[in-house]
Formats: structure tokens, C-alpha cells, sequence
């Protein structure tokens, strides 16, 4: 088994490993994504109106789905697949930037995934804004290599063309009929004035991209934007949360009718219910969370995973009765790379930093951040830090030892201590933090690694999971864009998740 970060820095994809050929995977021409560009933001606006002028998405998808049903999608949206007792799948959250950290995980992903059943989309399957047209370069290239069939639930970047291109390609459905206009001077009214409409479709584009992913065994039968699939002895429920993060009442009905039963389930949902040391249950329309859903334990959860947030976390979770679920983040599977050291020491639902995992490594995170930092700023002297000067900085602070063992003693010195306290290195929950926690998210959002980062180490992540009658083996895998983990991708977190 291959070194992973936890084990040594070359574990991490830092040194001076050759270079891995996702290259040779990517097309001529690739457009680089960038989240400081203000045409990107603009088109993207669409979240902030719903959070200002309220979110059409509930209305949105209902019609969506009353479409399919109407076009001969089981009206329980459950697929019924054939699965053996003993089967595997795949899941890979926050895929579609179609840039080098996206095409850089797929060697790993083919490698790992050979021999799985079917692939899980976990959120944000296009960036910056879904549309249809960018299909072809994110997800029909990079996929194309994959044999079997590939689930995915959106995320809201999805919902900002109003789920077209999300609707077309997974569920083969043609836009639905326009809504009503709204009335004058309404709130309705101010959205629509600055909303984001869908741009129109290159059919020809379209079905020349199609072709990439052609095969029989590569097609999916997905009926909506929220739907459960059941395979061997379990359940995966992918529920669709929106632009904002929360379900309509129509979804929260048909949640709790098909979390029902004793088939052990497991939960995709576009943002996590556990993540940077916080608990977020997810609201639904009319009263009640996700969360509790999950936690019935008539409901029989195992396992909650969700995108959005671009890295790896699992928090086990001990709930009534003396279980155990498992809180996964796997939203690292080609987007630029959401900061780890900023999360606090965790304590959180009994979870603390004993039971905590996350990749990359904090202090890997922090060395990663501290050489963006120094580029963009033009003082790299001041703010790069060592692998070994972050990870001993980030035990100092969380007090805990450094999760990878150290060649020697490293001193920890103010410049040191100071960067990460820009950087917003996360502290022990009983010291006040030099900055509050909006401006440390300010700061990694302001200089986001999304179109700065095109060499290794890129911190990308994905999931397989092997299930039996017994138990499901879950494993983290990384990709850093290094050929000797294309070649072999690291384990950097392994559970076992009890059926019985």
C-alpha cells in the first residue's frame, strides 16, 4: 500500500514526484476557471437574489418532477437495481471545473473505481453556473472512461441556469413550460429583473459530447433531481437541497416516506450535515431537518455524505440507541480546494479531534495556502511555510501532536505563528481567536486557489465504498496529480460500517 499524508510529505504529493498524465486526458483547448474574475460572479448571482428575494427553486422542481412522472418516471423515484448482495460504487462530490484539479483525479478515479457497480455525483457537477454546454469538457469527457452508470444529485451551481443542463443530461427532460410572470413591485418581480436566465443549447454540440458516454452499461436511469436507488442490501437517497441548502416540503415528504423500512440507508445530499467542526440539520419546508430524519432510528441511517465543501471530513456520530453514523464531506473531487486548517478543534455531537479525520491535513492545507498567499502577494519569503513549519504550527495550536511524524524538532517562531493567524489556522475552542470567523473565511475566499493552483499537489479526493450483508467499507482515496499516485492512489482514510 502506497504512503499516504499521514505517513510522509511524498505521501502528500509535495517533492518533487514526476508528474502524472491526466494531461494527455484534457481537451486542446481548456478554459481556466477562475472565482476572482467578476463575469464568473455575475453569472453565479442567482444564490444571492434567492437569499434576498426569496427561492423560486421549491416551485422550480416541483415541475421538474411532475414533468418526468408524467414522461414515466416511478412516481416513488426509487430505481430498483439488481445488484448482488455484494457490491461496490463509487462517490465523487464537487466535480465540474474541467480544468487540470478535475481531469488530475481521473487516472486515480479509473484505477480505484475498476470492478464498481455505478457512480455517485455528489454536488456541483458544473461549474460556474450548469449549463448545458459545458457538459461536453466536464463531465462526458472526463467520465468517458468509466464503464458503468453514473447517479448525481445537483448542487447549486446546478440551479443557476434553473437546472437545465443538470435535467437534460441525467434525466433526458426538455425544459419545462415557462412560469407565470410575477406581479409588478413584488419581491418575485425584483428577482426576475436580475436573474440569471438559461443560456440556449448547441444541440449538435450536445449530441457529438453524448457520444463520449454511449455504451449501454454506461447509461443511467435517474428519475428527478432527488431520487433513492436500492441495491443489494441498502439504500442510497440522493436529495436535491437547492440553491440554498434546504428542501422544499414536497422533497421533505417524500424523504421521510422513503428513509422508511429496515433496509440500512445511506444519504447523498448537496451540503453536508457535519462540517468544519459545525452542525448544520438541514431545514425543511414546514418544520422538522434532514438531521432528524437521519437519526430516527426507525430510519436505520448508516452513513450522511455530502458535497459542496471541496475536501475531506467524517465525523462518527453516536446517536440513541448506541449507533454510530457516519458524517462524510467528499466534495473534493476536482474543485479548487476549500481550506482544512481553518477548522477548529473539533467538539462537536460528542466527535472530537481523536475521532475527527480530514484530508488534506491541516497542516498541509496551511503549507498550500502560505504558498498562494506569498505568490499572490508578491512575499513569499514572509509567507510561505515548510510542510514541517505548518503541520508543527497547527499542533501548537490545536494542542494536539502533529499528525505526521516529523524528521526532527522544528521551531515554531512568530513570523510562524503570525502567518497562520492570517491564514486563519483554527485554534483550541477554549482561546480567543486573533480574528473572528468571518473575517478568516473572508480571507480564504478572497484568495481562493481556484485558478491559481495547475501543478501538484492539488489535495483531490474520492470515495469507494464495497458493501457485503455485513458491512460497508468505505475508503478515502487522494489524487494529487503525481504519476505514482495515478498509478497507485493513497488511502488516506478507511471505516468500516457495520450493517447488522
Amino acid at each position: 500500500m502506497p504512503h499516504s499524508s499521514r505517513d510522509t510529505p511524498e505521501g502528500a504529493g509535495w517533492g518533487h514526484s514526476q508528474l502524472g498524465t491526466y494531461r494527455s486526458l484534457m481537451p486542446a483547448r481548456v478554459e481556466k476557471l477562475s472565482w476572482l474574475n467578476p463575469r464568473t460572479l455575475w453569472a453565479a448571482r442567482n444564490g444571492v437574489l434567492a437569499s434576498w428575494f426569496g427561492d423560486p427553486t421549491g416551485r422550480t422542481r416541483s415541475r421538474w418532477v411532475e414533468q418526468a412522472v408524467a414522461a414515466g418516471a416511478p412516481p416513488d423515484a426509487i430505481v430498483r437495481r439488481t445488484d448482488a448482495d455484494h457490491f461496490s460504487f463509487m462517490v465523487i462530490g464537487d466535480t465540474g471545473e474541467g480544468d487540470d484539479p478535475q481531469y488530475a483525479v481521473i487516472p486515480g478515479f479509473l484505477k480505484v473505481s475498476q470492478g464498481t457497480d455505478f457512480a455517485v455525483l455528489a454536488s456541483d457537477v458544473i461549474y460556474p453556473v450548469g449549463s448545458t454546454d459545458d457538459y461536453g469538457t466536464k463531465f462526458f469527457c472526463p467520465y468517458q472512461n468509466y464503464p458503468a452508470p453514473i447517479y448525481a444529485i445537483p448542487g447549486n451551481h446546478d440551479w443557476y441556469e434553473g437546472l437545465q443542463g443538470f435535467m437534460r443530461v441525467f434525466c433526458g427532460a426538455p425544459p419545462p413550460a415557462p412560469a407565470a410572470r410575477p406581479r409588478p413591485l413584488t419581491r418575485a418581480w425584483l428577482r426576475s429583473l436580475l436573474w440569471h436566465a438559461p443560456r440556449s443549447t448547441d444541440e449538435h454540440r450536445l449530441a457529438q459530447t453524448r457520444a463520449l458516454r454511449s455504451e449501454p452499461s454506461q447509461q443511467a436511469v435517474q428519475p428527478g433531481p432527488y431520487w433513492a436507488v436500492d441495491a443489494g442490501p441498502i439504500r442510497i437517497i440522493g436529495i436535491d437541497t437547492g440553491l440554498l441548502g434546504t428542501l422544499d416540503a414536497e422533497q421533505g415528504r417524500w424523504l421521510r416516506e422513503v428513509s422508511r423500512g429496515d433496509r440500512r440507508k445511506i444519504l447523498v445530499t448537496g451540503f453536508p450535515l457535519y462540517v468544519d467542526g459545525e452542525h448544520h440539520p438541514c431545514a425543511i419546508e414546514g418544520g422538522g431537518t434532514v438531521d432528524a430524519i437521519v437519526r430516527d432510528p426507525e430510519n436505520h441511517y448508516v452513513a450522511a455524505i455530502g458535497g459542496d465543501i471541496h475536501n475531506y471530513q467524517r465525523y462518527p456520530v453516536r446517536v440513541d440507541g448506541g449507533r454510530t453514523i457516519q458524517y462524510v464531506v467528499a466534495g473534493g473531487g476536482g474543485a479548487f480546494m476549500h481550506a482544512t486548517h481553518t477548522v477548529p478543534r473539533v467538539s462537536v455531537a460528542g466527535v472530537t479531534e481523536h475521532d475527527f479525520r480530514c484530508y488534506p491535513l491541516r497542516g498541509d492545507s496551511l503549507a498550500f495556502y502560505s504558498r498562494l498567499y506569498g505568490h499572490r502577494l508578491r512575499m513569499p519569503r514572509f509567507f510561505t511555510l515548510t510542510e514541517a513549519e505548518a503541520l508543527a504550527v497547527v499542533a501548537e495550536r490545536l494542542g494536539v501532536p502533529p499528525v505526521r511524524a516529523q524528521g526532527g524538532a522544528v521551531r515554531v517562531t512568530g513570523r510562524i505563528r503570525l502567518v497562520a493567524s492570517l491564514l486563519g489556522a483554527g485554534r483550541r475552542p477554549d482561546r480567543k481567536a486573533r480574528f473572528r470567523l468571518p473575517v478568516r473565511k473572508l480571507y480564504t475566499q478572497l484568495f481562493s486557489p481556484g485558478s491559481a493552483t495547475y501543478s501538484p499537489p492539488f489535495f483531490k479526493c474520492f470515495l469507494r465504498l464495497d458493501v457485503t450483508p455485513a458491512a460497508i467499507r468505505l475508503r478515502c482515496h487522494s489524487a494529487t496529480g503525481t504519476l505514482d499516485h495515478e498509478l497507485d492512489p493513497p488511502v488516506e482514510d478507511e471505516v468500516t460500517i457495520p450493517l447488522s
